[in-house]
């Protein structure tokens, strides 16, 4: 079907240009004239439109332009702007060039006669089966600006976490990176300078200061040898991690580690919570939602245990149970969903249960310096008293040896 490019004015006279598939230009008009649009100008496009690199699959925009699109969005449906009226006004608005374009093309799909949630399947990358099934909701129940609404409630909340997560985890990063560093520098330039000396002697060197020459041998001989071994593990984890059970390990692994552990669990129950409390609002079918939410807490380990939970509603068995014999939801999270099972206020109690964990987030953001300090201080201090028992050892091996 060929694309055509028009000219139209709206309601309020303001003229909104576009492309339109149609098969003349007769049929292009008449479905101009059905969306409320006065056509000017129709004329077929000589050029097709470029689009196949903005439906590629490796295509991102940031987290942040997302979330100010959806907020935007939701804030002029509720004003009752027409659809296309409040993507051209986004449109206009957005700094990023990539995010532009693919808003021009969701305009010029919806201008083809798509819904909404058709326009951005295309762009999977960027907006989810969260983002997709949430915005399809909206439009079959005639509430997209309650949908959008929540939606980017949620998307804030997420980022908020992120943001707060990096900016605590920022101090024990520099910390271990100046470790690093230190190491490195002790190694290249101190450790050679005492070498010299111990080679003078036949005595067997300490095992730490062996240790150490092997090190500076390491990297200033073989740094290329320790490059190229770095980038193959590198790209050999990616691949195991990137296969199902290679990606449940690691998850299962991420939920053991101390401190982080806890944390991500805290942080993979109040999404999976609040996604189904917040879809369960937004009327999608139950089975529909635990398919969003195992797909949207980013741990295979919880996603498997969710994908249990809908197999056992599949056979007419409640939520509350399946939760409890997982082993990963608290006693207080099962509680609370058979109460709102039994009172038929699930999707209430789930948000309470989000926010209860909410807290407990906050509180092990707020501390996480703290709670990883000890550590730090364990890791330097083996750090440094293996690097003086490398260095000293040595030392008072020869200071034995001249008092003899």
């Amino acid at each position: 079907m060929p694309n055509f490019q028009y000219k139209s004015r709206d309601k309020f006279g303001k003229e909104a240009r576009g492309r339109m598939e149609g098969f003349d230009e007769n049929s292009v008009a008449q479905k101009l004239i059905q969306m409320g649009f006065t056509p000017v100008s129709i004329k077929e496009a000589k050029e097709a439109i470029r689009s196949s690199k903005l439906s590629g699959s490796s295509m991102r925009i940031k987290f942040s332009e997302l979330n100010m699109f959806t907020r935007q969005l939701a804030t002029l449906q509720r004003a009752g702007l027409p659809i296309l009226l409040s993507l051209n006004a986004l449109r206009e608005q957005s700094q990023d060039k990539t995010f532009k374009e693919v808003i021009s093309q969701i305009i010029r799909d919806i201008e083809s006669g798509s819904s909404l949630s058709g326009a951005l399947e295309k762009y999977p990358k960027i907006f989810n089966s969260l983002y997709l099934n949430m915005v399809a909701s909206g439009e079959a129940s005639g509430r997209l600006d309650e949908v959008l609404e929540r939606l980017a409630t949620l998307s804030e909340h997420d980022e908020t976490i992120r943001l707060r997560i990096k900016s605590a985890t920022r101090y024990p990063i520099i910390v271990v990176v100046a470790m690093v560093i230190g190491f490195v520098v002790l190694t290249v330039l101190v450790v050679p300078r005492y070498a010299k000396i111990y080679e003078q002697y036949t005595r067997a060197l300490p095992f730490p200061t062996q240790v150490l020459l092997g090190i500076n041998y390491a990297v200033t001989r073989l740094w290329w040898l320790l490059i190229a071994i770095g980038i193959a593990a590198r790209f050999l984890f990616k691949q195991y991690i990137n296969t199902k059970a290679g990606r449940f390990s690691w998850d299962a692994f991420k939920l053991k580690m101390p401190v982080f552990g806890p944390l991500l669990l805290k942080l993979s129950i109040s999404r999976f919570t609040r996604i189904t409390g917040t879809l369960m609002r937004s009327g999608i079918p139950i089975l529909k939602i635990l398919d969003i939410a195992s797909g949207s807490t980013g741990n295979e380990v919880v996603a498997k245990a969710i994908n249990n939970i809908r197999d056992n509603v599949m056979e007419g068995k409640g939520i509350a149970e399946p939760m409890k014999v997982s082993g990963l939801f608290p006693p207080i999270v099962t509680q609370m969903v058979s109460v709102g099972e039994d009172t038929g206020k699930l999707d209430e109690l789930l948000i309470h249960v989000s926010n209860y964990y909410d807290e407990q987030v906050d509180y092990t953001i707020n501390n996480l310096t703290s709670l990883i300090e000890p550590i730090l201080i364990f890791v330097l201090g083996l750090g440094v008293l293996f690097m003086a028992l490398g260095i000293f050892l040595p030392m008072w091996n020869l200071m034995s040896i001249f008092k003899k």
